[in-house]
């Protein structure tokens, strides 16, 4: 076992630096291609409660449905393909499901499933696909409840609301962030903003055995700061919509010029990025981290395991 722990796993981090302005920027798109999504953390400076505008935005995140024990063939019924999956409206992704033990299933926005199987199951079904790269019941989760009645109305359900969760944090150590970014590590930068979210402290003494958790250099200390954090199944659409709200916040003339915002996708998603096979193996990361500024400039950070494709 020691032999295996020492080996730090290896993870694929892409860096993108543009601005808001640039026509050419790739921002939609790539918020856009991580498909299911089960948290966002945001991080506002010298904040101490959310403004209006975005707490609405926050609290009108769209609902998704636990359906329990839905036969996949389901999926398949004529009169749910024509008014649901081929207009769009619909996606989901099997419930409480591992990608490295068990049968996974994920309806895609454009109307693929795809379906990441055991070899019984696999050869039981008799379909065509492809070997995973992985070793690799199911209980479906969905969004959009109007094209979903009739599905719906055959099945065991229940509807849920994204968790919205926040916390005023004082006197934080906060690394210095301006729009130009090449010398900092953004290692160290996403590693930082981790430990915030999960309230761990990085104010560690040089004989702490129980984190070596530091705030980059240089640094500073913000009177006061808003984490806030949404959870659920959660929309690309909804995201796109709360990073836009937080450029209008960043208009306004304030103390701090940055935001920050992070999106975790599914540890167990069989899809990461657009359509590419996902694994967890050890780590199963599959996230990005946007730094937005009030010059309209931002840098985004796209994480994903090794052995995943590279981040669009």
């Amino acid at each position: 076992m020691f032999g295996d722990l020492e080996r730090t796993p290896r993870t694929l981090l892409v860096c993108d630096r543009s601005s808001f302005l640039d026509e050419k920027n790739r921002l939609s798109s790539q918020v856009e291609q991580l498909h299911f999504n089960y948290k966002v953390s945001m991080l506002l400076p010298e904040c101490s409660s959310a403004p209006s505008r975005l707490e609405a935005v926050l609290n009108s995140f769209n609902s998704f449905y636990l359906i329990r024990k839905l036969p996949i063939h389901e999926l398949l019924d004529k009169h749910f393909l024509e008014t649901s999956v081929h207009q769009g409206l619909v996606s989901g992704l099997s419930y409480r499901t591992r990608i490295d033990e068990d049968n996974c299933v994920a309806l895609m926005p454009n109307g693929h499933l795809s379906l990441s199987l055991d070899k019984d199951s696999f050869e039981l079904l008799g379909v065509e696909g492809k070997p995973s790269r992985y070793n690799l019941g199911t209980n479906s989760r969905y969004g959009g409840g109007a094209s979903l009645q009739a599905l719906l109305s055959r099945c065991d359900w229940s509807e849920h609301r994204p968790e919205v969760r926040s916390y005023a944090l004082t006197d934080l150590c906060c690394p210095l962030l301006t729009s130009d970014l090449q010398s900092r590590d953004p290692h160290l930068l996403l590693e930082w903003l981790g430990a915030v979210d999960a309230d761990v402290s990085c104010e560690n003494s040089s004989n702490s055995f129980l984190s070596t958790l530091v705030c980059p250099e240089p640094k500073t200390t913000m009177s006061r700061a808003l984490s806030v954090s949404v959870c659920g199944l959660l929309s690309p659409q909804d995201v796109h919509r709360l990073i836009q709200q937080i450029r209008c916040y960043l208009d306004q003339p304030r103390l701090e010029s940055w935001a920050s915002l992070t999106v975790h996708g599914f540890v167990d998603s069989p899809v990461s990025w657009g359509g590419d096979e996902h694994g967890v193996l050890r780590g199963g990361e599959n996230f990005y981290s946007l730094l937005m500024f009030h010059d309209h400039t931002y840098h985004l950070h796209l994480g994903t395991g090794a052995h995943d494709t590279c981040p669009p």
